[in-house]
């Protein structure tokens, strides 16, 4: 791992985006942006997983730290007949980034969409995650800003 013993605290905040594919067939089923499988509510449990993958970040990927994070948002939102947009944002107070934190929190929200909707159809792509917004640290103006992302 890197040392960061030297580094100063700072606020930090990373967002991540992962788009979906799911196809006509399943986005049809749901109701008021939510559909219900026999293993329960899809988004609710794909943030639910989601956040337990920031938190557990560190044990997946090997040369990240363990950090004390404040704060997971995760958004997923259906945007248009086919596709769904999820967007995780962490955010903490240390002396590293939070970049891998929001790229694994939108990811296996995404893979816990896949397990939860492969009933109805196995056509899901999780097309792309990548990192939008990164804050903190020694952060140069951002090149990943979107607009109306903030």
């Amino acid at each position: 791992m890197v040392n960061v013993g030297d580094k100063k605290i700072t606020k930090r905040k990373a967002t991540a985006i992962a788009q979906m594919y799911l196809g006509s067939e399943i986005i049809a089923h749901f109701k008021n942006d939510e559909l219900i499988t026999k293993k329960g509510p899809v988004f609710q449990t794909a943030i639910i997983a989601g956040i337990q993958a920031v938190k557990k970040t560190s044990d997946l990927i090997p040369m990240c730290h363990p950090l004390q994070i404040n704060g997971v948002d995760i958004d997923i939102n259906i945007i248009d007949t086919e596709h769904v947009e999820i967007l995780c944002t962490v955010s903490m107070e240390g002396k590293t980034g939070v970049e891998m934190e929001a790229l694994t929190g939108a990811s296996v929200a995404g893979l816990t969409i896949y397990d939860m909707c492969k009933s109805i159809s196995q056509k899901m792509v999780l097309k792309e995650v990548r990192l939008l917004e990164k804050t903190g640290g020694k952060s140069h103006p951002n090149p990943f800003r979107r607009e109306g992302l903030e």
